[in-house]
This record gives C-alpha cells, sequence and structure tokens, in this order.
C-alpha cells in the first residue's frame, strides 16, 4: 500500500512540532506567496485591492489551521505553505462579496473594498481571489495526482461556501428562523472553510480522499462555534465594524434565531426591523434589538453562547480526532480561541 493510499485508521502520523495552531512558524512564508499571487505579473488595481484586504489584517486562521494540521500529521510546516496560502485566499475572496451583498463598509477597521473602489472593482477583486488558491496549488511539491484532488476540495468548499451565503440570504425572504436552517447556512458557508485546510493537509501527508473527508468534516464544527461566536460579538461592535451591523444588514444571525425561539410573538417586529434597507434602519432600533438580545431576560445571547459551548464539548470527546491525537490537539487548541471571543 503507497503512502497516497493510507486510511484513516492505518495512517500513524509523526509527533507534532514546537508550532501547533498558534504558532507563527511559516506564517511569514505564507503570507509573502498570498501577497505574490496577488500582485501577479504586474501591480495594477486588481493587485491592488488585494495587497489592500491582506495588509489590513485579520486571524489568518484558516492558513493557521492548515499549518497547524499538515504538522500535526507529519509534514513540514515549510511543506504545506502553499495549501495555507491557498485556504486564506478563498476566505477572503468571500469577505469581498460579503461586504458587497451586505452593504458594509467598514472590515477589519478599514473602508471595505466595494467603499474604496466601487462595487464593479470590488467583484473583480473577489474573482481574483477566488482564482488565486488554485495558482497557489502550483507552488506545491507534491505529484498531479494530489494536486487535483487538492482542486477538487477546494472547488467543492468555494461551493459550499456559495451555496450557505445564499442560504442565509434568504432565510428572511422565506421566513426560516429555526436552528436547522441557520446550522445549514452557516454549516455551508463558514464550516466547510474550516474543513479545508484540515482536508488539503491530511491528502498532503498521505491520507485517501475518504479518510481526509472524514477528518475535515469533524472540523466542520468549529465553524458553526465561529458563527455563533461572531454572531455575539456583533453585537459588541468588537469586529471593526459598528454594533449591530448584522441587524443593520437584514441578516438572520444566531442571536435572532435564538431571540425569536425564547420569543416567538416577537417576530412581527423583528421581520419588520431585518426587512428595512439599511439606509431605512434607524440607529435607535438597532439598540433596542442589541438590548433585547442581551438582556438577562431574554437570554438570546446566552442562548447562543450555551450552545457553541455545547459543540465545543462534542468536539472535545470526537471519537474519529481522538485517533490522531496531534490533530485533536489543534482542534481544541482552535476551539480554546473561539470560545475566548
Amino acid at each position: 500500500m503507497t503512502n497516497a493510499d493510507r486510511s484513516l485508521a492505518e495512517a500513524s502520523p509523526a509527533p507534532a512540532g514546537p508550532g501547533g495552531f498558534s504558532s507563527n512558524l511559516a506564517l511569514d512564508r505564507t503570507e509573502a506567496l498570498m501577497h505574490t499571487l496577488g500582485v501577479g505579473p504586474r501591480l495594477a488595481r486588481a493587485g491592488l485591492m488585494v495587497q489592500e484586504l491582506l495588509g489590513a489584517g485579520g486571524k489568518r486562521v484558516r492558513a493557521r489551521l492548515a499549518l497547524g494540521a499538515g504538522e500535526a500529521l507529519g509534514l513540514p510546516r515549510e511543506q504545506v505553505v502553499p495549501w495555507a496560502a491557498a485556504c486564506e485566499l478563498l476566505h477572503n475572496a468571500t469577505l469581498v462579496h460579503d461586504d458587497i451583498e451586505d452593504g458594509d463598509t467598514q472590515r477589519r477597521g478599514q473602508p471595505t473594498t466595494w467603499v474604496r473602489h466601487g462595487v464593479p472593482q470590488a467583484i473583480n477583486a473577489g474573482d481574483l481571489m477566488l482564482m488565486l488558491p488554485f495558482r497557489a496549488l502550483e507552488h506545491l511539491d507534491t505529484t498531479d495526482a494530489i494536486r487535483w484532488r487538492l482542486s477538487r476540495a477546494l472547488a467543492r468548499a468555494a461551493e459550499a461556501a456559495v451555496r450557505g451565503q445564499s442560504l442565509e440570504m434568504d432565510l428572511l425572504v422565506n421566513g426560516r428562523f429555526g436552528w436547522d436552517d441557520w446550522s445549514a447556512a452557516a454549516h455551508g458557508k463558514t464550516g466547510a472553510l474550516l474543513g479545508l485546510p484540515v482536508e488539503g493537509a491530511a491528502l498532503l501527508a498521505g491520507y485517501d480522499p475518504a479518510a481526509a473527508a472524514q477528518l475535515a468534516e469533524e472540523f466542520a464544527p468549529l465553524g458553526l462555534v465561529f458563527q455563533l461566536m461572531d454572531d455575539v460579538l456583533d453585537l459588541s461592535g468588537n469586529k471593526g465594524r459598528p454594533p449591530g451591523s448584522d441587524i443593520a444588514a437584514g441578516k438572520v444571525s444566531a442571536v435572532v434565531v435564538a431571540h425569536l425561539a425564547l420569543h416567538p410573538d416577537d417576530a412581527t417586529w423583528m421581520k419588520r426591523l431585518l426587512g428595512l434597507h439599511r439606509s431605512q434602519t434607524d440607529a435607535q432600533d438597532v439598540t433596542e434589538a442589541i438590548e433585547r438580545f442581551c438582556l438577562s431576560s431574554s437570554g438570546a445571547a446566552d442562548a447562543v453562547r450555551t450552545r457553541a459551548a455545547a459543540m465545543g464539548q462534542a468536539l472535545r470527546a470526537s471519537p474519529t480526532l481522538s485517533t490522531t491525537p496531534q490533530l485533536h490537539a489543534v482542534a481544541l487548541e482552535l476551539l480554546a480561541l473561539l470560545e475566548r471571543t
């Protein structure tokens, strides 16, 4: 049996090195590659927009996850750099389009790409960054067969993200305010892009596609934990955007779902508020919604945190990840970061 055909049960990853999820090892090379790919053959408007977005910061969660997962599965971090860059570029592409759709004017404390350059050029920037992950694969030291499997994983994750985003935008239109619909949207929009770095790292480490996908699926719930905590964070304005930006954008967030589950009589008020165009949304109405979500008598924000904690407990007890303890440790490290949000 070749290295490329190892199954999940048969794989024996080498001991993890000194890195882990939070390590900066090889992150500088990942950043450099992302910027190089963004600039292209010469610096023009498209490359400048990519540079601006990447230069605005960010936690680089997906890049760190790819590097940490590769290391946990026995790979040198340097070998995973192009894959880490691919995952991070794909994530940032979705942010550009997301800001256009939501009408958000700030991202990471800076004007969004569409505000700086207009909607048409921002669409170009997002489209470009959707293509760059596939260019990043050219920098991998691996076989064409593995490169093809990685390309397929990228395409599937991008597809899931778009379908999830579309579903999220339809939640209000279709009056779907339950947890099942919210979770389906979040799983596609956020979960797929957190499973992707692990799937690619496993493929590079020699896992067969089914085993790699199984490991990725174990990480996908972290995307839901991320989204749950992010939706609560929006209420405080600690995302580099004004407090309640999700409310102003008409988004059916996790706190909206939790609030209506607890207070179904508020459905008419909530639908009216979320249905307003951003320009018609009164700041006082947003403030009132935030206060209702955060009141102990409402419990919406606390209910979301409780839901995230339960998902975290399930991840800690994952029987699949227990077979790869170094990778499990990476998952728990990321979970701890999300729970501190």
